[in-house]
């Protein structure tokens, strides 16, 4: 079928939830995107993050083709031993003490809320259940996510919202102090803020953060949904705090294209949610499992991380020599980057470089986010820079 076809059957039948660019995608490898015309495209999107080794890697799609010809789906009141790998290994990596397994990332932050209320409720009764969050925040789309998600554009339409959150800017000490009383039991952070516009918090900021927690037996919860799995270059962006976060979530990158998410506690947390308290039909699945294995796998081999580092860095100084007026400040860790764009709207300018044959993102704050698959060649980096350079230099 022509994109005009696919376009016209989609429009029949899809709800109309995403404003999607005009662009059918086909098949893919590595860090590139044939579309159903049969055009190319480089991919500095990756999925929003979760193609974490590309397109159609190898060793991945080998390991889910097997798993699905061996054992597609059991409920979690079995054991799977590919489930329970992935738990050994996932934990072992992180140095956390247990893990749940979700389908998402709006899943997997439900599941860190109600691990906090109960933790707190267990040990000091009703009435502890308060959680603060940062603005510019983003932590889901279910109802309770969107009303953890500091952004006032997401509270409209759902009413009434899941109550006990408040918000503070991200970086602002005081403000933090000052909305810490006896009803909260957690603090919820991104250690960068992607969808928020690619900001990271800064180290006096963290380092507050936990001293307020440990003052007042509050938990830290690191939202990784997108940060997690060598996106910044360390296998989770919250090594870089000054203290582990009590609990962490996960997602995106972590299936390396399927659908998982991962909910990691120390060891005072490991018995909070007992049997009946927290559950789900899917997570953990054994296909999704074999996969998260490989990515894992991968991620954690000697060099990796560093080569992260090395071609986030090479990207940032690449559009930095650019010395283009519409691109100002480069922001990020790893490669997760984002870059201030001035001048033009950051929709339009993602538009023109996905119709000049580049993937890439925006972010709130006018930004451009670029997520590269963690794998991506310096051959392909460079095609997609040389697009950005190109379509700036059309741009009056």
């Amino acid at each position: 079928m022509s994109f005009n076809d696919i376009k016209k059957i989609a429009d029949n039948s899809l709800m109309n939830t995403y404003g999607r660019f005009p662009l059918c995608a086909a098949s893919g490898k590595g860090a590139r995107l044939i579309d159903t015309d049969g055009r190319e495209y480089i991919d500095f999107a990756s999925g929003i993050g979760v193609n974490s080794l590309g397109f159609c890697d190898d060793e991945w799609a080998d390991a889910v083709s097997a798993q699905a010809h061996r054992l597609n789906h059991v409920s979690n009141l079995y054991y799977s031993d590919v489930n329970v790998e992935l738990a050994d290994k996932l934990t072992r990596l992180t140095g956390f003490s247990r893990v749940f397994f979700a389908n998402g990332g709006g899943e997997t932050n439900e599941g860190a809320i109600k691990l906090a209320r109960k933790y707190s409720f267990d040990k000091y009764g009703a009435g502890r259940h308060t959680i603060i969050t940062l603005r510019n925040s983003f932590h889901g789309r279910t109802v309770t996510t969107l009303s953890a998600t500091g952004q006032d554009v997401f509270h409209n339409f759902f009413f009434p919202f899941t109550e006990g959150f408040k918000y503070t800017p991200a970086n602002d000490i005081d403000a933090l102090r000052a909305a810490v009383d006896k009803t909260v039991c957690a603090i919820m952070i991104e250690v960068v803020q992607g969808e928020g516009g690619v900001n990271p918090l800064s180290p006096e900021f963290t380092a507050e953060v936990f001293k307020i927690a440990r003052e007042n037996d509050i938990l830290v919860i690191a939202d990784e949904v997108q940060t997690g799995i060598a996106r910044t270059g360390k296998l989770l962006a919250s090594e870089y705090l000054p203290e582990k976060p009590d609990v962490v979530t996960l997602a995106k990158g972590l299936g390396g294209g399927l659908p998982i998410g991962a909910m990691l506690c120390g060891e005072h947390l490991k018995d909070v949610l007992g049997p009946g308290t927290h559950a789900t039909t899917f997570g953990g699945n054994p296909i999704v499992s074999a996969g998260a294995l490989v990515v894992l796998s991968r991620v954690s081999k000697p060099g990796f991380l560093n080569e992260v580092l090395k071609k986030g860095d090479y990207i940032r100084e690449k559009i930095a020599a650019m010395n283009n007026p519409h691109l100002t400040a480069t922001r990020g860790l790893g490669l997760m980057i984002g870059i201030k764009v001035e001048g033009m709207s950051h929709k339009e300018l993602c538009a023109k470089l996905i119709d000049a044959g580049l993937l890439a993102l925006t972010a709130g704050g006018d930004t451009l986010r670029l997520l590269p698959p963690l794998t991506i060649s310096y051959e392909d980096i460079d095609a997609g820079l040389e697009i950005i350079k190109k379509v700036l230099g059309q741009i009056k």
